[in-house]
């Protein structure tokens, strides 16, 4: 008798009828001693002899970059999977991949541990592994005999599920680990009260307990669902991994989410023999089913229905599903930090590729490397040094920061570097370095600075994060020393040596959703500043200078509208400083202007890009698998003001390829412009290039 698993569960978060109570109390301890041997039992008492079912998944690996995590992670590839689950009191499981399909976002080689690819059957057996035992290994489970010897319990709360005319009442117990260096689980699982069967668990795990160096955090979480009114079989489940490393001190996170909803159980059926052989792997190909070249499951009783995109969940690339956040905060409420922490270590330093080596009209070709030493206990101290072949000087950075867990931290700096004028960056480090030696094309305005700055900045997990930072420094402008294969440079900008001080409030708001289903991310500062040039007798000046960097866009289907907004100024009763003003003209401001050709005390960009998807070739990639066989036109205008100047507007197309990574444009400036051509990677990489 076939029974579709409960899908319309209605949880209510009622109005807790009972007080949370202390750790480990004797009502907890004979609810969680219940539920063990409800476990150890392995359902036997219950009358399920066995079960089949289907399993519906993605398995979709997610990359994140940045200071903090700010921005949300992108899609690199997605895995659709297709399985039937068979289940055998008292402990015999197959899972059968009939279908399995995947599209590729962006060029990886990626491949998943063999447990991925299915579900977690009875909620675990005893001993806890994941990824193969690779990322998570004999872990305790909580409502096992060595379990109850090992965890700490109580109850959180109470919740009610209502299926029709009958209401289950449910219990919360929290769980964590007795000794938290060791290798064990912490998080919630949730309890019938009647019979102690375990309807729900969501669980993470100590830093021990965790494999592999480079994992951040593993996130389980197990739903089941009541069939025929006697049975709690798996209905959902969500996993969440996160490894977390540093490409040139640079923080990079890579994530797999896996998602399943299983469905069209049948209980104490016949099963046929030959589906249900002993021995091998679980998770195996399905009787009938082919494996392509690419790695594709194809089984010709199976197909999928639509594209792989079309029923992705829309919230796959968004941040982390709420109940794996909620685990996630969990484990770092239950657990002491340095349970958590990682070791002291030392690393190569460079927020990007161009610390290392890079080529502008100032310095030539300059290279630099550093280091950072961390000392644990969110204390780090680094440094680095650089040295231009052309000006034949030294550069250098050093200083002591504190990051506090929640990413709020604190940093002291000296610096004797080269800064830069531009409230918005042009063009990637990499291609400015090869455009500036080859052709003479440097989208870079340096002036000299020595200083230090002392910064306060608020915590990364808040949807906005704030800044304040003094700074104390000497700035003098420098001269053009390089020449570039062909073509010339053109002359930096000149002022008189002086003094600075300044401080700078100001808020990032990263990438998230707004009104009218637009996403948004903002940059705002607001500087006071007081200068004076080091003439004798020179006298101070004050300014008040603002800058405002902003894009939202939307989708539609496979359309997206952008719109990128710059807006800058500075105030002053006395003559300003020309570091201070605002310039203009590029690729990203002003497309069809010459590089800074727009200065002024204040001016606002303004751009309005549609992109859309056109026929195109696929690009082979070898064992990085092959770009869609799509191109992203993206028409744009453009319009540009200035001060007590002439609005510039501008026209253009952009043609993205090979996963959108690669750009190419033409622009025309509309008044006392020129036709501009230009190429560059995309902007999501440009903070490590």
């Amino acid at each position: 008798m076939k029974r579709s698993m409960t899908t319309g569960l209605l949880i209510l978060l009622a109005p807790a009828i009972l007080t949370a109570q202390s750790w480990n109390s004797p009502r907890v301890r004979a609810l969680v001693e219940r539920a063990t041997q409800r476990r150890v039992a392995q359902l036997a008492d219950t009358g399920l002899r066995n079960y089949k079912a289907e399993a519906r998944g993605y398995l979709t690996f997610l990359a994140q970059l940045g200071e903090g995590f700010r921005e949300p992670p992108k899609i690199v590839r997605t895995d659709q999977i297709a399985s039937d689950i068979y289940w055998r009191a008292p402990d015999f499981s197959k899972q059968y991949i009939k279908g399995r399909r995947d599209t590729l976002l962006l060029p990886t080689d990626i491949n998943y541990h063999r447990d991925h690819l299915g579900i977690v059957q009875n909620n675990f057996p005893s001993i806890i592994r994941l990824g193969d035992g690779d990322e998570v290994q004999d872990v305790p489970h909580p409502l096992s005999p060595m379990g109850l010897r090992e965890y700490d319990y109580a109850i959180r709360d109470s919740l009610e599920i209502k299926l029709g005319p009958t209401t289950l009442e449910l219990y919360e117990v929290r769980v964590r680990p007795k000794n938290d260096r060791a290798p064990r689980a912490i998080g919630s699982v949730y309890i019938d009260r009647d019979n102690a069967e375990v309807v729900r668990m969501t669980l993470s795990f100590t830093r021990v307990a965790l494999k592999d160096p480079s994992l951040e955090d593993v996130s389980v979480v197990l739903e089941n669902g009541l069939i025929e009114g006697r049975f709690w079989l798996p209905r959902h489940q969500e996993i969440e991994i996160r490894r977390t490393g540093t490409w040139l001190d640079y923080p990079v996170r890579g994530i797999i989410r896996g998602r399943w909803e299983i469905s069209d159980s049948e209980v104490n059926t016949n099963m046929v023999p030959i589906f249900l052989p002993n021995g091998g792997p679980e998770i195996m190909l399905a009787p009938g089913g082919k494996v392509s070249r690419t790695g594709m499951i194809t089984n010709p009783s199976f197909t999928f229905p639509g594209g792989i995109l079309d029923s992705l969940p829309p919230d796959v690339a968004a941040a982390s599903d709420a109940d794996v956040r909620k685990v996630q905060e969990e484990a770092r409420a239950l657990v002491r930090g340095q349970a958590l922490a990682r070791s002291r270590t030392i690393a190569l330093s460079g927020h990007r590729l161009s610390d290392f080596v890079h080529v502008n009209r100032v310095e030539g070709l300059a290279l630099g490397a550093g280091l950072t030493q961390r000392l644990g206990g969110g204390i780090a101290v680094s440094g680095n040094t650089g040295y231009g072949f052309s000006d034949h000087d030294w550069k250098a950075r050093g200083g002591l920061s504190y990051t506090h867990p929640s990413g709020a931290g604190f940093s002291v700096m000296g610096y004797r570097e080269l800064h830069d004028v531009s409230d918005i960056v042009e063009r990637s480090g990499v291609i400015n370095t090869f455009a500036a030696q080859e052709f003479g094309s440097d989208y870079t305005d340096p002036y000299f600075v020595r200083g230090v700055s002392a910064t306060l900045s608020t915590s990364t997990l808040a949807p906005v994060r704030g800044l304040l930072e003094f700074a104390y420094e000497r700035q003098d402008s420098v001269a053009v020393n390089a020449r570039p294969v062909t073509g010339h440079y053109e002359r930096t900008i000149g002022f008189a040596p002086l003094h600075e001080s300044r401080l700078t409030i100001g808020f990032d708001v990263p990438t998230q959703s707004t009104l009218g289903n637009f996403t948004a991310n903002i940059s705002a500062r607001v500087t006071g500043i007081r200068d004076q040039t080091t003439m004798p007798g020179a006298p101070w000046t004050n300014m008040l200078r603002g800058s405002f960097v902003a894009q939202f866009d939307r989708k539609f289907g496979t359309h997206q509208l952008v719109f990128q907004t710059v807006a800058a100024g500075v105030t002053s009763g006395d003559p300003v400083s020309p570091q201070h003003l605002v310039y203009l003209g590029g690729p990203l401001s002003a497309p069809g202007y010459e590089y800074h050709l727009l200065v002024a005390r204040g001016a606002v960009s303004q751009r309005v890009e549609w992109r859309f998807k056109v026929p195109f070739v696929g690009i082979p990639l070898g064992g990085w698998g092959k770009s869609p066989a799509t191109l992203t036109l993206a028409p744009y205008v453009n319009g540009a003001w200035l001060y007590q100047q002439q609005w510039r507007p501008s026209v253009g197309v952009g043609a993205l390829t090979l996963f959108d990574l690669l750009r190419f444009d033409v622009a025309r400036g509309l008044r006392d412009g020129r036709w501009w051509f230009g190429f560059d990677v995309s902007r999501d990489f440009w903070s490590v290039l």
